[in-house]
Protein backbone atom coordinates (compact mmCIF):
# COMPACT_ATOMS: atom_id res chain seq x y z
CA UNK A 1 0.00 0.00 0.00
CA UNK A 2 1.67 3.34 -1.07
CA UNK A 3 2.55 5.67 1.84
CA UNK A 4 2.04 9.29 2.31
CA UNK A 5 5.31 9.94 2.01
CA UNK A 6 5.85 8.10 -1.54
CA UNK A 7 6.87 10.23 -4.32
CA UNK A 8 6.42 10.42 -8.00
CA UNK A 9 7.73 12.72 -9.98
CA UNK A 10 6.36 11.38 -13.50
CA UNK A 11 2.99 12.10 -11.52
CA UNK A 12 1.81 15.25 -10.07
CA UNK A 13 -1.14 13.81 -9.01
CA UNK A 14 0.27 10.99 -6.85
CA UNK A 15 0.45 12.62 -3.32
CA UNK A 16 -3.53 13.02 -3.90
CA UNK A 17 -4.48 9.71 -4.73
CA UNK A 18 -2.48 8.25 -1.93
CA UNK A 19 -4.42 10.33 0.53
CA UNK A 20 -7.14 9.06 -0.72
CA UNK A 21 -5.99 5.51 -1.06
CA UNK A 22 -5.49 6.06 3.32
CA UNK A 23 -8.74 7.32 3.68
CA UNK A 24 -10.45 4.27 1.61
CA UNK A 25 -8.76 1.54 3.47
CA UNK A 26 -11.04 -1.30 2.47
CA UNK A 27 -10.04 -0.37 -1.04
CA UNK A 28 -7.06 -2.51 -1.12
CA UNK A 29 -9.10 -5.42 1.32
CA UNK A 30 -9.87 -8.92 -0.62
CA UNK A 31 -13.60 -9.20 -0.67
CA UNK A 32 -13.79 -12.49 -1.99
CA UNK A 33 -13.22 -16.05 0.77
CA UNK A 34 -11.06 -18.36 0.05
CA UNK A 35 -13.66 -20.90 -1.74
CA UNK A 36 -12.06 -24.94 -1.03
CA UNK A 37 -12.31 -27.35 -3.60
CA UNK A 38 -14.27 -30.62 -2.72
CA UNK A 39 -12.12 -33.65 -2.58
CA UNK A 40 -12.85 -37.18 -3.06
CA UNK A 41 -12.59 -39.23 -0.27
CA UNK A 42 -12.23 -42.45 -2.45
CA UNK A 43 -9.20 -41.19 -4.29
CA UNK A 44 -8.09 -38.58 -1.91
CA UNK A 45 -6.29 -41.31 0.44
CA UNK A 46 -2.99 -42.20 -0.49
CA UNK A 47 -2.44 -45.46 0.68
CA UNK A 48 -4.69 -48.20 0.20
CA UNK A 49 -5.81 -49.71 3.46
CA UNK A 50 -6.53 -53.41 4.02
CA UNK A 51 -9.65 -54.23 5.66
CA UNK A 52 -9.21 -57.01 8.56
CA UNK A 53 -10.69 -60.11 6.33
CA UNK A 54 -8.52 -59.06 3.33
CA UNK A 55 -5.75 -59.17 5.68
CA UNK A 56 -6.21 -62.50 7.17
CA UNK A 57 -6.37 -63.67 3.79
CA UNK A 58 -3.15 -62.78 2.32
CA UNK A 59 -1.31 -64.21 5.89
CA UNK A 60 -3.26 -67.85 5.65
CA UNK A 61 -1.86 -68.40 2.53
CA UNK A 62 -1.31 -72.67 2.63
CA UNK A 63 2.73 -73.81 2.51
CA UNK A 64 3.91 -69.80 2.64
CA UNK A 65 7.39 -68.97 4.45
CA UNK A 66 8.58 -65.78 4.13
CA UNK A 67 12.67 -65.40 3.77
CA UNK A 68 14.36 -65.22 6.66
CA UNK A 69 17.42 -63.01 5.12
CA UNK A 70 18.04 -62.63 1.94
CA UNK A 71 21.72 -62.88 0.40
CA UNK A 72 22.28 -60.95 -2.81
CA UNK A 73 24.31 -62.52 -5.34
CA UNK A 74 27.77 -61.78 -4.84
CA UNK A 75 30.62 -62.02 -8.12
CA UNK A 76 32.81 -64.02 -6.96
CA UNK A 77 30.03 -67.07 -6.53
CA UNK A 78 28.72 -66.36 -9.62
CA UNK A 79 32.03 -66.28 -11.45
CA UNK A 80 33.55 -69.42 -12.89
CA UNK A 81 34.97 -72.04 -9.67
CA UNK A 82 38.59 -70.88 -8.74
CA UNK A 83 40.58 -73.99 -9.18
CA UNK A 84 39.76 -74.83 -12.87
CA UNK A 85 42.53 -75.42 -15.44
CA UNK A 86 43.10 -72.02 -17.43
CA UNK A 87 43.51 -72.69 -20.93
CA UNK A 88 47.10 -72.71 -22.34
CA UNK A 89 48.90 -72.98 -19.41
CA UNK A 90 47.17 -75.82 -17.47
CA UNK A 91 47.49 -74.74 -14.17
CA UNK A 92 44.45 -74.19 -11.56
CA UNK A 93 43.01 -70.68 -11.27
CA UNK A 94 43.83 -69.72 -7.94
CA UNK A 95 47.12 -70.63 -7.99
CA UNK A 96 48.28 -68.86 -11.09
CA UNK A 97 46.60 -65.84 -9.03
CA UNK A 98 48.68 -66.52 -5.92
CA UNK A 99 52.01 -66.49 -7.48
CA UNK A 100 52.08 -63.13 -8.74
CA UNK A 101 51.49 -62.36 -4.84
CA UNK A 102 54.64 -64.41 -3.60
CA UNK A 103 57.28 -62.22 -1.74
CA UNK A 104 61.20 -61.95 -2.30
CA UNK A 105 60.58 -61.28 -5.81
CA UNK A 106 59.59 -64.47 -6.62
CA UNK A 107 56.21 -63.00 -7.53
CA UNK A 108 57.73 -60.30 -10.06
CA UNK A 109 59.19 -63.12 -12.16
CA UNK A 110 56.00 -65.24 -11.77
CA UNK A 111 53.51 -61.87 -12.87
CA UNK A 112 55.76 -60.91 -15.65
CA UNK A 113 55.73 -64.47 -17.11
CA UNK A 114 52.07 -65.09 -16.68
CA UNK A 115 51.21 -61.93 -18.39
CA UNK A 116 52.94 -62.87 -21.34
CA UNK A 117 52.07 -66.36 -21.81
CA UNK A 118 47.78 -65.73 -20.44
CA UNK A 119 45.80 -64.93 -22.99
CA UNK A 120 43.13 -62.00 -22.48
CA UNK A 121 40.23 -64.48 -22.48
CA UNK A 122 41.26 -64.78 -18.87
CA UNK A 123 41.42 -61.13 -17.69
CA UNK A 124 41.11 -62.25 -14.00
CA UNK A 125 44.18 -63.89 -13.94
CA UNK A 126 45.90 -61.14 -16.14
CA UNK A 127 44.60 -58.77 -13.83
CA UNK A 128 46.06 -59.98 -10.42
CA UNK A 129 49.47 -60.92 -12.57
CA UNK A 130 49.78 -56.93 -13.18
CA UNK A 131 48.64 -56.27 -9.85
CA UNK A 132 51.03 -58.21 -8.48
CA UNK A 133 53.77 -57.21 -10.66
CA UNK A 134 53.18 -53.61 -10.19
CA UNK A 135 53.38 -54.34 -6.60
CA UNK A 136 56.48 -55.46 -6.60
CA UNK A 137 57.99 -52.86 -8.70
CA UNK A 138 56.22 -49.95 -6.48
CA UNK A 139 58.19 -51.89 -3.23
CA UNK A 140 61.54 -52.29 -5.31
CA UNK A 141 61.60 -48.48 -6.52
CA UNK A 142 60.51 -47.70 -2.41
CA UNK A 143 62.93 -50.31 -1.07
CA UNK A 144 65.66 -48.83 -3.27
CA UNK A 145 64.53 -45.30 -2.27
CA UNK A 146 65.04 -45.60 1.24
CA UNK A 147 68.16 -47.50 0.74
CA UNK A 148 69.96 -44.91 -0.69
CA UNK A 149 68.62 -42.40 1.62
CA UNK A 150 69.91 -44.81 4.66
CA UNK A 151 73.34 -44.03 3.90
CA UNK A 152 73.36 -40.79 4.71
CA UNK A 153 70.59 -41.45 7.85
CA UNK A 154 70.09 -43.89 10.16
CA UNK A 155 66.23 -43.34 10.86
CA UNK A 156 66.05 -44.10 6.73
CA UNK A 157 67.87 -47.38 7.10
CA UNK A 158 65.49 -48.30 9.83
CA UNK A 159 62.52 -47.24 8.10
CA UNK A 160 63.68 -49.59 5.18
CA UNK A 161 64.05 -52.67 7.43
CA UNK A 162 60.75 -51.77 8.49
CA UNK A 163 58.87 -51.46 5.43
CA UNK A 164 60.65 -54.39 4.01
CA UNK A 165 59.34 -56.19 7.10
CA UNK A 166 55.44 -55.02 6.56
CA UNK A 167 55.53 -55.80 2.65
CA UNK A 168 56.52 -59.19 3.55
CA UNK A 169 53.34 -59.72 5.65
CA UNK A 170 51.03 -57.96 3.13
CA UNK A 171 52.62 -60.05 0.41
CA UNK A 172 51.68 -63.33 2.56
CA UNK A 173 48.32 -62.36 3.13
CA UNK A 174 47.71 -61.38 -0.07
CA UNK A 175 48.89 -64.51 -1.36
CA UNK A 176 46.95 -66.35 0.86
CA UNK A 177 43.94 -64.27 -0.15
CA UNK A 178 44.34 -64.85 -3.83
CA UNK A 179 44.48 -68.70 -3.76
CA UNK A 180 41.55 -68.79 -1.38
CA UNK A 181 39.62 -67.01 -4.44
CA UNK A 182 39.02 -63.59 -2.46
CA UNK A 183 39.17 -60.49 -4.16
CA UNK A 184 42.16 -57.96 -4.27
CA UNK A 185 42.54 -54.42 -5.04
CA UNK A 186 45.29 -52.76 -4.25
CA UNK A 187 44.34 -48.73 -5.46
CA UNK A 188 48.01 -46.89 -5.15
CA UNK A 189 48.93 -49.13 -7.99
CA UNK A 190 45.62 -48.97 -10.85
CA UNK A 191 47.36 -47.01 -13.23
CA UNK A 192 50.52 -49.33 -13.12
CA UNK A 193 48.34 -52.28 -13.12
CA UNK A 194 46.21 -51.04 -15.91
CA UNK A 195 49.45 -49.71 -17.96
CA UNK A 196 51.22 -53.59 -17.74
CA UNK A 197 48.20 -55.29 -18.13
CA UNK A 198 47.89 -53.67 -21.68
CA UNK A 199 51.06 -53.52 -22.85
CA UNK A 200 52.94 -56.56 -21.03
CA UNK A 201 51.79 -59.70 -23.78
CA UNK A 202 53.32 -61.75 -26.39
CA UNK A 203 51.80 -60.72 -29.71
Amino acid sequence: MPKKFDTNPLDPEFPKKVAEAQQDETAYKLTADTQLFQGDAATDEQTRRFQEAQFQSYANVPNYQPPAVYNTARFMETDQPINRKVDKIGLPENILVALPYLPWGLGLIAGLIELLLVPRSEPKVRFHAAQGLALHIGVLLISTILGVVGRFSDWAGSGSWIFSLAMLIFFIIWTIKAYQGKPIHVEAVDELTNWLEEKVRIK
